[in-house]
């Protein structure tokens, strides 16, 4: 049998986890946001989808947070990697669709 007082500390450590799982989630929302402003910006200005050298400073600046915060850097890193080919498929995407509606107003022939 699990004592109380060590049952109690658990569920208070997972309604930390919890709390901080819904925060990241908003965290990650609002940063896709900004990222999809970037993304209809580029495309309605042609610029590609990725900046690899915005991309390699922020992975370098992300390391060195993480460092700073007792995070293994290599984890921030492949974290920050996966979050970087998600953005550039968003822009992929909006910049096809941008392309894709240019290429529909010139179109003007009735059904």
């Amino acid at each position: 049998m699990l004592d109380p007082g060590i049952k109690e500390e658990l569920a208070s450590y997972r309604q930390s986890i919890d709390n901080i799982d819904a925060a990241l989630v908003h965290m990650l929302a609002e940063r896709f946001r900004c990222t999809k402003a970037v993304g209809v910006l580029k495309a309605k200005h042609q610029l590609p989808p990725a900046d690899p050298a915005r991309e390699e400073y922020q992975i370098e600046r992300l390391r060195h947070l993480a460092k700073d915060a007792n995070l293994d850097p290599d984890f921030a890193e492949k974290f920050l990697n996966f979050i970087i080919k998600e953005v550039i498929r968003h822009h992929e995407a909006i910049a096809a669709d941008c392309s894709h509606s240019a290429g529909n107003a010139g179109n003007t022939h009735s059904a």
